[in-house]
């Protein structure tokens, strides 16, 4: 048994999918144990992982039908005995180190989780780093105050506290004993950490950058999504379940109309990704129809953003005043460039 075991969903990542695994491989800290799980790929994805483990006995590949993310790493899950496990995206890379400031930091301190930064990197090559927790060690209150408040609340004026799973070592026992795992399609890690969260009882974090997270334009969370209104329901039906389980309502107050107006704004951006061939007519009326759904008219009726970043606040005018053929324009100039 490895003292980690990282869990690595791998889906047409032929690109990307070795420098992934080159740098654990690097680690400073070797008891890792890499799990890799090829969910369906159709390109080289399978070999590069079949090759990887006939080469490195601390490396383990997976293969079965696509299934999505979450039942990638719902595999992994169910593979795992360690102590903790890490979870790690096919089209980024651990910096160098990371493994090691992780596990020191939960040792050192008798944590439940270790928390690091994430570098952003765009396509461009500029880079960011992403700090939101302040270093530190924290007890159960500590971690509703930094984590579980700000997944269920703001989701729109920035910081906004984004659900990277990447961020974190959690503690395998954890995992196994509140049978932890992940569902959906789309914003799983937010429900994923609002359910680990519950249960730990302290965190130590780190400003040190762990991670590097390319923001990439051809990922999930950029290519259309059909059912995007009946994915995000799903979604909301979890989060409400979980937001009254944990008492989190007097917390967050306002949270479903702040979290459905964030819906909202990404259904919009769905609505005009590549991949959705619609003419602008009808572009204009599947946006029309959006804002009529309960979520989100019940949003709209309810709060006016404020604070957001000027993108977004643009959009949100438009879609407040219906300016669905401004709003058109403005997405086809930006598909443009």
């Amino acid at each position: 048994m490895a003292e980690i075991d990282i869990i690595v969903p791998v889906y047409q990542a032929e690109k990307t999918l070795e420098a992934c695994v080159e740098s654990v491989r690097s680690q400073s800290f070797g008891d890792w144990r890499l799990l890799l799980i090829d969910d369906g790929s159709r390109d080289r994805s399978g070999e590069i992982c079949d090759r990887y483990a006939a080469e490195d006995g601390r490396i383990r590949a997976f293969h079965q039908p696509n299934g999505g993310v979450s039942a990638a790493r719902n595999r992994g899950l169910g593979e795992t005995d360690a102590p903790w496990v890490y979870f790690l995206d096919s089209d980024d890379v651990l910096l160098p180190g990371a493994l090691e400031t992780l596990r020191r930091l939960a040792e050192d301190n008798g944590a439940d989780t270790a928390a690091g930064a994430v570098v952003l990197t765009e396509p461009d090559g500029s880079r960011t780093v992403d700090a939101i927790l302040p270093a530190g060690v924290c007890d159960a209150g500590g971690i509703r105050e930094l984590v579980l408040r700000p997944l269920a609340g703001e989701r729109l004026r920035a910081p906004i506290f984004n659900g990277y799973t990447v961020r974190y070592l959690f503690r395998g026992q954890y995992l196994r004993d509140h049978a932890v795992r992940f569902e959906g399609g789309y914003l799983e890690d937010e429900i994923f950490l609002l359910d680990y969260f519950a249960h730990a009882r302290k965190m130590a974090v780190t400003e040190t950058p762990i991670y590097d997270y390319l923001q990439n334009p051809a990922s999930a969370t950029h290519r259309y999504m059909e059912d995007f209104p009946g994915v995000f329901r799903r979604f909301l039906e979890r989060k409400r379940e979980r937001i009254a389980r944990l008492g989190l309502e007097a917390d967050c107050p306002g949270w479903e109309a702040n979290t459905c107006w964030a819906g909202l704004l990404i259904a919009v951006g769905n609505e005009y990704a590549a991949g959705n061939e619609c003419s602008p007519a009808q572009h204009r009326k599947n946006v029309r129809a959006l804002c009529a759904l309960p979520e989100y008219a019940s949003a709209m009726a309810a709060l006016h953003p404020s604070g957001c970043g000027r993108r977004k606040q643009i959009v949100a005018e438009l879609l407040l005043r219906r300016q669905y053929g401004l709003l058109g324009l403005l997405y086809r100039l930006k598909n443009r460039r």
